[in-house]
């Protein structure tokens, strides 16, 4: 008989699903797929989106890709469901985008219609904020955001981020003004 022990692997834990007061924030999974389609196929909420509409084949695809997917990496995005602790139930989602360098992040949020003015946004970006955080080397976060769309200009400020640039830009072919909102690992995220 052999003294010799194997060597143990680091394990390497799953920060997802992250449980806050009033949302969770998990991995997409194949049953969010109605839910998914149904507010991102919303005209209302896809206006100032970067993603356009999918077929239900593109998005089980697409959040199939996502439920196995490295959490943060480098230079990709990787999308987080944001779901009502009570149901388990898809109600958004957040995108986050680390740069190449590994020193930032952008991020992205999608609430649907019916959950959206109740704070749950807000709590899902403060948990995505601090995940990134806790989670990676980054130490700032972002968000850009077209200057007409005040709803998710309120949710940035609540969610303590601080208008840091405006820039005149193109969207979907047409001229706006964006507005970048940063918070720094360092502002007590």
């Amino acid at each position: 008989m052999s003294n010799v022990r194997p060597r143990l692997e680091p394990m390497v834990l799953d920060p997802l699903p992250r449980v806050g007061r009033r949302v969770i924030l998990r991995r997409l999974c194949a049953a969010d797929l109605p839910a998914f389609q149904a507010y991102r196929s919303d005209e209302g909420v896809g206006r100032y989106q970067g993603w356009s509409v999918q077929t239900d084949l593109q998005a089980l695809a697409f959040i199939q890709e996502m439920s196995n997917a490295v959490l943060f990496p480098s230079g990709s995005w990787a999308q987080l469901a944001v779901a009502d602790p009570g149901t388990n139930g898809l109600i958004g989602d957040i995108g986050v985008c680390l740069a190449a360098d590994g020193s930032s992040a952008e991020m992205g949020f999608t609430i649907s219609p019916g959950f959206q003015r109740q704070g749950l946004g807000t709590e899902a970006l403060r948990e995505a904020i601090d995940l990134l955080f806790e989670h990676s080397a980054a130490g700032q976060a972002i968000c850009v955001t077209d200057a007409r769309n005040t709803p998710s200009i309120r949710l940035l400020e609540r969610a303590r981020m601080r208008r840091m640039a405006t820039a005149e830009a193109i969207f979907r072919g047409e001229p706006c003004i964006e507005h970048t909102y940063g918070i720094f690992r360092h502002d007590g995220a």
